[in-house]
């Protein structure tokens, strides 16, 4: 495996920041019942796509879906799509599988693994149709810029992954951020904007997330950025 070296201290870059959270009776009971159904064990070695979907079927990987409600209401309106969610959150990963029970749909599933790391070692050379991030940690202090996921590394460890003609999504509530984001993926190589040079995606065909509510309470823009990789 290539670890995606932390710039300032030699060390992987990761998807997510363990935060304590406390499981519900709902939560947990989801994980001990569903889990096996519907989570994708990681064992650092290649996923095999074509078992965990038996289908044609385009595949959308999104990271850090957070409590999973965009996610599942995406994977129900869009049922000859496939979707594979990533996260490390257990109350996340625990909502969703309720979710997934209840509305008995088979074409969302779980990796409840560092995204980086399975992207590295779990997913083949163009293998996705879509790649979807909204709203990953902005890491807003200056000193701690450097963690942000979107970095051009690991875009580039993400364009290996989508298949030529595939997309990009990302999603932010912090104006530095998208800021950020554009310039990473303007000076990509491979990629080109679907809104044009320096534009934004003003109506984005997704869910609106939590933290994108969160985030307009506070009083917070919204800003899309949409991707295709050329070659």
């Amino acid at each position: 495996m290539t670890d995606i070296e932390h710039p300032d201290h030699n060390r992987p870059l990761r998807s997510f920041v363990i935060r304590a959270s406390r499981l519900t009776a709902a939560q947990q009971k989801a994980l001990d019942t569903l889990w096996e159904g519907y989570v994708v064990p990681f064992q650092n070695e290649l996923l095999d796509l074509n078992e965990i979907f038996p289908n044609q079927n385009p595949v959308t990987v999104e990271i850090g879906f957070g409590m999973g409600d965009s996610l599942l209401e995406m994977a129900i309106a869009q049922p000859n799509a496939n979707f594979l969610g990533m996260e490390v959150h257990r109350p996340g990963v625990g909502k969703l599988l309720h979710g997934i029970e209840e509305s008995g749909i088979k074409n969302l599933k779980i990796v409840s693994h560092d995204a980086v790391e399975v992207l590295e070692v779990g997913l083949a050379i163009e293998s996705i149709d879509r790649l979807l991030i909204y709203f990953p940690d902005p890491w807003h202090k200056k000193r701690h810029n450097k963690r942000r996921l979107i970095q051009s590394q690991f875009v580039q460890l993400a364009r290996s992954r989508l298949k030529i003609g595939a997309e990009i999504h990302l999603a932010t509530d912090w104006e530095h951020y998208a800021d950020h984001m554009m310039e990473v993926m303007s000076d990509a190589e491979g990629f080109e904007n679907n809104m044009g040079l320096q534009g934004n995606w003003k109506t984005p065909d997704r869910p609106e997330t939590k933290f994108e509510r969160r985030g307009i309470k506070l009083g917070h823009g919204v800003w899309d950025l949409l991707f295709k990789r050329l070659t």
